[in-house]
């Protein structure tokens, strides 16, 4: 059974600082914990790299995605490693240059 290393890419990283800040403007307890859903929602990626969704613009079977609530974790699978590359609101046009390289 598959043990895969998810990585978070720079880019994924800053975009759950900026969903944090933006939850915290109105609920600062709230923000913490909403991160913290975000990053487990991905855990199941070590055993079941292909279990997400993948993503509809692209098309691709190596770049997938996990919905948590109103937020879209999109991430690219490669051998014994998940790369998150870009967290953002599903409401925010998805633009395929946006997402961060795996560093």
């Amino acid at each position: 059974m598959p043990n895969n290393k998810i990585f978070w890419t720079r880019q994924s990283r800053e975009d759950l600082r900026s969903v944090r800040d933006h939850i915290a403007r109105d609920a600062p307890a709230t923000a913490l914990t909403y991160v913290r859903k975000l990053r487990n929602s991905v855990g199941r990626l070590k055993q079941f790299p292909f279990s997400g969704e993948v993503v509809p613009e692209i098309g691709r079977e190596d770049l997938r995605e996990v919905l948590q609530g109103n937020y879209r974790i999109i991430y690219r699978v490669s051998e014994r490693r998940v790369d998150i590359l870009a967290v953002f609101h599903s409401s925010q046009i998805f633009d395929e240059r946006d997402l961060g390289s795996a560093e």
